[in-house]
């Protein structure tokens, strides 16, 4: 499956740092009646995801809050241990961005945003996108042709489109 505007996300049991470690979220329950933007990239500590991406969603985090969207998801599949230590190092938990953790790649590999790349250490990531979701359904979807890129899926991008 790939994902499309328009599509239901898909039930996932996400992992994120809570006040005594690791805590499972349900996906569901993030998007349920609720405007999400979510944004996801190939990894943790790495070099467009860090010095792009990641940045251009903290830039624009208090002008998604005046558009009434209730959080901002960053989405990886890393652990949530790295999750909360990338957080923390970016300031994007500090501007109030969720780090979530697809640890397994169940979700990833749902969708259809799945690749790999074993000569560069990356097996089982996710492609760098960012989505607009309302109650659960994929209201914009701004994907990237390389994971190397960020224009179309940053911050700054998604902020116009909604």
């Amino acid at each position: 499956m790939g994902l499309s505007v328009g599509d239901q996300l898909p039930e996932a049991t996400l992992v994120a740092m809570g006040e005594n470690g690791p805590e499972e979220v349900s996906l569901g329950s993030l998007t349920k009646g609720r405007k999400v933007v979510i944004f996801a990239l190939p990894g943790a500590y790495t070099g467009t995801c860090t010095t792009s991406h990641v940045p251009s969603f903290i830039r624009t985090k208090a002008d998604f809050d005046a558009k009434g969207v209730d959080d901002v998801i960053c989405l990886s599949v890393n652990d949530p241990f790295v999750m909360d230590a990338w957080g923390k190092s970016t300031g994007a938990s500090e501007a109030g961005i969720r780090m979530i953790g697809d640890a397994t790649a169940d979700f990833t590999k749902a969708v259809g945003m799945d690749f790999s790349v074993p000569s560069r250490g990356l097996v089982d990531r996710s492609k760098r996108y960012a989505m607009y979701v309302v109650d659960g359904t994929v209201e914009v979807l701004h994907a990237e042709e390389n994971p190397g890129v960020c224009d179309l899926s940053g911050g700054e991008s998604m902020l116009a489109a909604i």
